[in-house]
This record gives C-alpha cells, sequence and structure tokens, in this order.
C-alpha cells in the first residue's frame, strides 16, 4: 500500500465531484458530512472552513493505493479500518474526512478528502506530509502484510501526468545518468542535455551545500522527494564511492597482470621513436649529437684549422734546449 499525496488545493467543489461522481464510486464512510448529495457534502466543507477564512489552501485528499495482489482480501470494512489508522498515524484528526472508492483501474484504491481547518477552526499542518506518508505507508504494509512494490521500476508511467509524470521522468534520468559520471558536474551536464536543471542550496553565507533540486519544466522537486536515495549526499556518496572502488579495480588489475618482456620492449621502442622524434625536430640539436666536435667548429669559423693551434712557445723551448742556450724571458 502506498498514499499519493497531491498539493493542498482550494476548492472542495472539484475534489469531491471528482471523488463522488466517478463512474462505479462508491463511498465507503463519512464524518462530520451529508452524503446523500454531493452538493450538501460540499457544503458541509465549506461551513466548517469559514472558521479559518485566511486558509486558502483548505482541502486536504490523499489517495491509498493497494496492489492487485492485495485485491482477494480488501474488503470495504478493512480499507476503512486501514484508512482511519492511517490518518490517525500522519495526525489528520478531529475533522471532516470523505472516503471514497474507485474500480476505474486494475489495483483498488481509496480517495480520502479532509478538511484542514479542523472541528475547533484550527489549522491541520501539510508540512512534511509525503516524507510522512512515505514512512507510515511502509509501515501499515507490513504490518497489514500487504504485497509490498518493488521500487518506482513498478509504477506505470502511462498513466501518470502533471507533476508525477515529471518527477518519475527526472528520476528515470538521473537513475540511467548515475552509473556514467564522475563528479557531481559532470551529472549536472548531461542533465541539463535532457532539460533538466540541477540547483544547490548553500548554507547562509557559505560555499557548503546543503541540499539538491531538480527542475523541469515549470516543477521542481528536492532530490529527496524525487527518491530518498537521490538526496545530494547520497548521490554525491554513489559517485565518490564507485569512483573510488574503479581506481581500486584498475590498480588491482595492474599487480595481478604486470607488463610482460615484450610489452616492456615496445614502451623502450615507443619512448625511442619519441626521442628521436624530438631530435628530428631540432636540427641544430641533431647536429652536435650525431657530428664531430671538429666538424662543427669548422662551421663556426672556416678560417681556423684546429691543426694550426700549436703552442709556439713550447716549440721554441725545445730547440733552445738543443743548442744549450739558457731560457730568456722576453715578457
Amino acid at each position: 500500500m502506498m498514499g499519493k499525496i497531491p498539493k493542498s488545493g482550494k476548492s472542495f467543489k472539484g475534489c469531491v465531484e471528482y471523488c463522488m461522481l466517478k463512474e462505479g464510486a462508491v463511498v465507503l464512510d463519512a464524518d462530520g458530512l451529508r452524503t446523500g448529495e454531493v452538493a450538501h457534502t460540499i457544503a458541509d466543507f465549506n461551513m466548517q472552513r469559514k472558521m479559518r477564512p485566511g486558509l486558502g489552501q483548505a482541502v486536504g485528499h490523499i489517495a491509498l493505493n493497494w496492489s492487485p495482489e492485495d485485491s482477494p482480501k480488501l474488503t470495504d470494512e478493512l480499507m476503512v479500518s486501514i484508512a482511519k489508522e492511517y490518518l490517525k498515524k500522519m495526525k489528520i484528526t478531529d475533522t471532516q474526512v470523505l472516503m471514497v472508492r474507485h474500480h476505474d483501474t486494475n489495483h483498488d484504491h481509496l480517495h480520502i478528502v479532509y478538511n484542514r481547518v479542523d472541528n475547533e477552526g484550527k489549522t491541520i499542518s501539510d508540512a512534511n506530509q509525503r516524507w510522512n506518508n512515505v514512512k507510515v505507508s511502509k509501515a501499515l504494509t507490513l504490518k497489514c502484510g500487504f504485497h509490498m512494490a518493488k521500487g518506482k521500476d513498478r509504477v506505470n508511467r502511462q498513466r501518470l501526468k502533471g507533476a508525477d509524470k515529471v518527477k518519475y521522468q527526472i528520476h528515470d534520468q538521473i537513475k540511467a545518468i548515475l552509473p556514467t559520471v564522475k563528479s557531481m558536474d559532470e551529472l549536472q551536464k548531461q542533465l541539463a542535455k535532457q532539460g533538466i536543471s540541477m540547483l544547490y542550496k548553500y548554507k547562509n553565507g557559505t560555499a557548503e551545500v546543503q541540499g539538491i533540486s531538480f527542475s523541469k519544466g515549470e516543477y521542481q522537486f528536492k532530490g529527496s522527494e524525487i527518491d530518498r536515495s537521490m538526496s545530494y549526499g547520497k548521490i554525491s556518496k554513489t559517485i565518490t564511492d564507485r569512483v573510488q572502488e574503479q581506481q581500486e579495480q584498475q590498480q588491482k588489475e595492474r599487480k595481478v597482470h604486470p607488463k610482460n618482456l615484450a610489452d616492456q620492449l615496445r614502451e623502450v621502442i615507443q619512448q625511442s621513436e619519441h626521442e628521436t622524434h624530438y631530435l628530428n625536430q631540432e636540427p641544430q640539436t641533431q647536429y652536435l649529437q650525431h657530428e664531430p666536435q671538429t666538424k662543427y667548429l669548422d662551421t663556426l669559423n672556416p678560417g681556423i684549422d684546429i691543426s694550426d693551434d700549436v703552442d709556439d712557445e713550447a716549440i721554441y723551448g725545445r730547440k733552445r734546449q738543443r743548442k744549450g742556450q739558457a731560457r730568456t724571458n722576453t715578457r
């Protein structure tokens, strides 16, 4: 079983007419309301909301949905009993309530319309309702032994409309893209290609990220509203863990499969080819590497012969020694 909570509405007329006038609709229970005529039900709701005239969105609406596997045991009495326990856990008490069963789909579901202005004229808060709805629905499903759906993959996308349709589109795109990216920035760029914006919520006056939202068209959702696994912290951790795991796996593969001799030789050859290519790009350096230094000196000054560069004083000294003459310092 899972509850579906639309945004609080302004008109009891539209909501009550949809629930009570649907083909095959059956009113199972009502508290503080006349149900003989649809107009009377609407009038009773509007009468009580006048105690809180400043509350524009006084219409509370919840649809409880069961899996087709639960149909054999879902009597009207059981549905009403579960719905009342659900409302109590959701802290929706002491107010007008209408319960209508519909048979227009292949799964059983019950519509609950309630007045957000309670019997004392106080406002019933709708804050955090969607989050609480998930917890309460799961708890009752386990308690009553109802079929536990296998996540969002089982939801019929074709029947979704408005905000729910967009929410599941965003969910499916994130789920498809997330395994392929290595950073939050990359995720943001990939989602943008699909027309989905990713927005960060920062702590006041700092660059610390506190949360994340996704928007498409006119709709925007917090990551945790789309799915509990799509909050900023969990998405960031998913990416970080996967990148780290890939790096560790690559390191293991390098240790398990060391380079053989052939691979090492190929690396040496490639390195040698790279160095040769570098020398070819530097003609003067290549000349120094491959030509004799004497030839290089010739290119600097052709008029100088290395053989003429002899110490004349040394030659003169040897001749003087043969004649037995003393050395004369002429310098």
